[in-house]
């Protein structure tokens, strides 16, 4: 071993973490979220209609 040359490291370098979803992932969680909220808020209000035409009916029967 010469005095100029550096000492052989052994061990690998870690490999760089590279994101792979470029960020679509919150995106379509929050799409998910927004969608389900959607589905949840048209039900009751469909629900609730329901609800009042059956209440008018059987109050004119």
């Amino acid at each position: 071993m010469t005095a100029d040359s550096a000492p052989h490291d052994p061990r690998p370098l870690a490999p760089a973490v590279v994101p792979t979803t470029n960020g679509t992932e919150k995106r379509k969680q929050r799409g998910v979220i927004t969608r389900v909220l959607v589905y949840v808020v048209v039900a009751h209000l469909l629900a609730a209609y329901l609800f009042f035409l059956f209440e008018v009916a059987a109050k004119h029967s």
